[in-house]
């Protein structure tokens, strides 16, 4: 009589089962049941498998959902073992023919700044002063082959982006300030997982729903709030529509150079101020990054994940982000100076209220007054070595700004981190509630200054 060879039976990989439970439906013999320990891998809960009665059907193995979650104890240990390294695929560079310049909103421009740096995945719930960028984009991306989608909330759409980021896509949101609020839990996951995404935020009057017109009271969120736990995002402050356009651009390059979010921030005024805008060079046709949970074979030895239950392994994770912070902080600060030689009082000021100062510096320059502006263009990581070298011969340093001293505080915690207890004397024009500061504002309190010469 010829026996029938013992059929193979199945193994559960437990870095790969989600704990769907299909198994366990599918199994005539009760071999699979729910697990009841959680992985420390991937945060779930693995089914547990006992082979007692298994006849080796392998009905398991055909209605799981995750290619390698159940495998068959002939199998090919290379499946998983020994999957093959992603393939790198670059990005490309297009070039783009010269056009005239375009007249744009803010909103406007950073939609088209994301367009032309590749981002084709775009998220988001409406909210004034923000939504013509989303609306755009609403307009143009199925067009082009892109997604567009109009989540329940901005907690969904934080969400969304940590899927989408997480398989390398460059992805983006348009908010305003109470929805930035909503979606801080998961940018943490992404801070915490290194999944790429933009945030661009255009603030408005708070707390609470507050109002809609020109605030800085995110700052403070940006820079230090990310979340919970040791988080941080590169901040960048536009104070135009072309600088919408440009640092948009900017924003996916660096979100995907540090595996991190990236923030930009801009006001109400801003968002909805229009001006000349100039389309660059090129544009950006994007790759697949080699870490990107992309779904095919070649990535799939990958995981995207915040999850670390081992104590040991959280904390090398919180090391291995303060290394990368390091990093971002040593070559990304970026700020602008405007007459700030012979400056004996230096105003410091970001987005519109710049633009603000930046009048009443050439006011006092005309009336003979030595002053002059820093403009950080990062609020994280801070200017401090632009600030620190336009100081010179400062006796005065004045801090305009749309907020109760967010951006002071920025201030003065960088010149502490820098060693610099003794700075000038800081002094403020601050306006609140979607006011902005004047420009006679500025200038009358500069001219009430001490020791401020002709």
């Amino acid at each position: 009589m010829n026996r029938v060879a013992e059929r193979p039976k199945p193994f559960v990989v437990p870095e790969y089962c989600k704990g769907c439970g299909r198994c366990i439906r599918s199994c005539t013999k009760d071999c699979f049941a729910p697990g009841n320990e959680i992985s420390p891998t991937t945060g779930l809960v693995p089914i547990s498998l006992d082979l007692s009665l298994c006849n080796g059907c392998a009905l398991c193995v055909d209605a799981c959902p995750e290619p390698y979650g159940l495998r068959l104890d002939n199998d090919d240990d290379s499946a998983t073992a020994d999957l093959p390294q992603p393939e790198p695929q670059p990005d490309e560079v297009v070039p783009l023919p010269l056009r005239e310049p375009l007249i744009a909103k803010g909103t406007i421009a950073a939609a088209m700044g994301a367009l032309l740096a590749g981002c084709r995945h775009v998220f988001g719930y409406p909210i004034t002063p923000s939504t013509e960028g989303a609306e755009l984009m609403s307009q143009v991306l199925p067009d082009i082959g892109g997604i567009f989608v109009q989540a329940v909330s901005e907690v969904a759409t934080v969400n969304i982006m940590y899927g989408a980021g997480g398989a390398g896509k460059r992805c983006m949101t348009f908010t305003s300030s109470p929805g930035f609020s909503l979606m801080l839990e998961g940018i943490s996951y992404m801070v915490g997982a290194e999944v790429p995404a933009v945030f661009v935020n255009i603030m408005r009057g708070g707390p609470g729903l507050g109002n809609v017109g020109p605030e800085q009271a995110d700052i403070k969120l940006a820079c230090r709030g990310l979340g919970h736990g040791n988080t941080h995002a590169i901040t960048l402050a536009p104070a135009t529509p072309q600088e919408m356009l440009d640092l948009t651009m900017l924003a996916f390059d660096l979100a995907f150079k540090y595996r991190n979010p990236v923030v930009v921030l801009g006001d109400g005024y801003l968002g909805q101020m229009t001006g000349k805008v100039r389309l660059p060079p090129h544009m950006l046709k994007p790759g697949v990054p080699e870490w990107a949970v992309y779904g095919d074979r070649s990535h799939r030895g990958n995981l995207i994940c915040s999850i670390a239950l081992e104590l040991e392994e959280l904390e090398q994770r919180n090391t291995h982000l303060d290394e990368k912070y390091a990093e971002i902080a040593a070559r990304e600060q970026r700020s602008d100076r405007y007459l700030c030689e012979d400056a004996e009082v230096l105003l410091v000021a970001c987005n519109t209220p710049s633009q603000i100062a930046k009048g009443a510096v050439r006011e006092l320059r005309d009336d003979g007054r030595a002053v002059g502006l820093v403009r950080p263009i990062t609020l994280w990581p801070f200017p401090i070595a632009d600030l620190l070298s336009a100081l010179g011969r400062a006796k005065h340093l004045v801090v305009v700004e749309a907020s109760s001293g967010q951006l002071e505080d920025e201030l003065r915690l960088a010149l502490s981190h820098a060693g610099v207890h003794a700075p000038p004397p800081i002094s403020h024009v601050r306006r609140m509630g979607g006011i902005l500061p004047s420009q006679s504002e500025i200038v009358a309190h500069v001219l009430g200054l001490p020791e401020v010469t002709r």
